[in-house]
């Protein structure tokens, strides 16, 4: 269960920490990461307004909320992509399953944030190995 860090303020609300609203933003993505998200949904999810969740993010993460939920889904389609089989996988089934449908765009998001490319990676191939996409 989540340790609740808060202060009160003169006006008798409860303000939530960065931390916290990360934890709540993770705890939620972790949930929904296939799914088309938008801001406000992201702020219902964890109970602060726009402007709290992009200080949270900018503070705690570094980027914008978008940014960081890019971030995650990019993670998730790397895990997914690494434990799947060769075989009887896709990049674009894992890619598509995770909300990218631009997958050129995605291709290189991926290369930028990895190193290496989606098939690579669904290879297993180490970065920086040659092989056709």
């Amino acid at each position: 269960m989540e340790q609740v860090i808060s202060t009160q303020h003169n006006s008798g609300r409860t303000r939530v920490r960065p931390p916290q609203i990360i934890s709540r933003l993770d705890a939620f993505l972790v949930k929904h990461l296939d799914e088309s998200l938008q801001l406000s949904q992201l702020c219902d999810a964890t109970g602060v307004s726009e402007r709290s969740l992009r200080n949270a993010c900018h503070a705690v993460c570094g980027t914008s909320p978008k940014r960081y939920l890019t971030r995650r889904r990019l993670e998730a389609v790397r895990d997914a992509l690494a434990q799947a089989d060769p075989e009887q996988a896709t990049v674009t089934r894992i890619a598509t399953e995770f909300g990218f449908f631009e997958l050129g765009r995605f291709a290189g998001m991926y290369c930028s944030v990895f190193g290496e490319r989606p098939s690579e990676t669904l290879r297993g191939a180490a970065p920086g190995t040659a092989t056709a996409a």
